[in-house]
């Protein structure tokens, strides 16, 4: 497709690119890691925080963008090899001095980088960064502490870090904020809470399932989607603000939901595939099995479901993010027999790629610039 498949003028995504078919596990695939920005018809791509690479074994990861779309939001991480080979021996993370992971804001236009996460730092290890809705003077962000993942404020010079877990015990994660930025919603050992916004007055959303992951808000707030069912067989389910009227909204076929990111996979090298809301609040767009392939699927909150994508035998499609003017959707997949991603108009359903990374390498987590002139 050319320029004239984007309406004019065209905004940017961010996405992250690595090496997939490295020896050695995850240290050398995450190594290779860098954040990247495109244009939504595929041209103009580069790289973002460069600066952020000033030692050996470091990467960068696209995570997001500021509201007025002119940072990008960075994670910068590094590792030491030794630490890297005792989790490869023992197949698990350890969550020590060996590791640094923070969360950066960088400017599109200067390339300067920002490092609230190291402001007062709380952890090593920082995610989850975002821009607190309705409090300009607001950051939300997770970091890990005594190897629990914890909700945090701060504000936007990195300051006033606060924990808002309520000193409640377990791994929390998925941690957002509403619209209106008066509550807070977040997993914790795979159950879904809601909360007042300073992390008050918790409430679980009891779904009997022993598996609830990632609760994202509507675009209006009203209602929380999230993933809920066993470990790899689990659904998209809706629930109101408070908690209640909760009910599956679809199936996804026996897809585990989770994306082999490594050409030989490593412990712990599956990205999570998450439904997420259209721009509007109308619909779900996520990811299913369709006899042998992994389609790309939209269901209205009514529960009308609507295969995007119709794929030969074993192609994999994930990660789907719509633009924010509900125009497009960008996602993953292998159709190419590499991971690339793609751009879908909505009206008229074509799509066209807008990454070209070689056979062996892989492009990851689409994010649309929110502002763009």
């Amino acid at each position: 497709m050319s320029a004239a498949s984007v309406d004019d003028p065209i905004p940017l995504i961010g996405y992250s690119e690595y090496r997939a078919d490295l020896p050695g596990g995850m240290l050398p695939y995450m190594s290779s890691m860098r954040a990247c920005v495109v244009q939504a018809d595929g041209t103009d791509r580069k790289r973002v925080g460069e600066k952020l690479l000033q030692r050996p074994d470091s990467w960068t990861q696209f995570a997001g963008w500021s509201p007025d779309g002119r940072q990008g939001i960075i994670g910068s991480g590094w590792e030491s090899r030794e630490n890297a080979a005792w989790e490869e021996q023992h197949q698990t993370f350890r969550m020590t001095d060996g590791w640094l992971y923070d969360v950066c804001l960088v400017d599109l236009a200067t390339g300067e980088a920002v490092n609230l996460t190291a402001v007062e730092r709380v952890s090593i290890y920082n995610s989850g960064l975002f821009f607190w809705p309705g409090d300009s003077s607001r950051l939300g962000f997770q970091a890990l502490i005594g190897g629990e993942s914890r909700p945090f404020s701060m504000d936007r010079d990195g300051r006033s870090k606060k924990d808002l877990s309520g000193g409640a015990a377990g791994f929390t994660y998925g941690f957002t904020a509403s619209p209106d930025g008066q509550r807070i919603a977040y997993h914790r050992s795979y159950q879904v809470y809601v909360a007042s916004a300073d992390g008050s007055d918790a409430r679980h959303v009891n779904t009997a399932k022993p598996f609830n992951f990632c609760p994202t808000w509507s675009p209006d707030g009203s209602l929380l989607l999230f993933l809920a069912g066993e470990h790899y067989d689990c659904h998209p389910w809706l629930c109101r603000r408070d908690g209640s009227a909760l009910r599956q909204l679809a199936s996804r076929g026996g897809y585990r939901g989770v994306v082999e990111m490594l050409e030989k996979p490593a412990f712990h090298s599956a990205s999570s595939d998450v439904p997420v809301w259209s721009a509007d609040g109308q619909f779900v767009f996520y990811t299913a099995r369709v006899g042998a392939s992994v389609e790309l699927m939209r269901v209205s909150r009514e529960g009308r479901i609507e295969p995007l994508t119709h794929s030969s035998s074993g192609v994999l499609h994930y990660h789907p993010k719509p633009s924010p003017d509900g125009k497009y959707v960008a996602f993953g997949s292998t159709r190419s027999g590499t991971r690339q991603l793609y751009v879908m108009r909505m009206d008229d359903r074509s799509v066209w790629p807008i990454t070209s990374v070689p056979h062996g390498d892989g492009a990851m987590w689409a994010h649309w610039q929110p502002v763009w002139d």
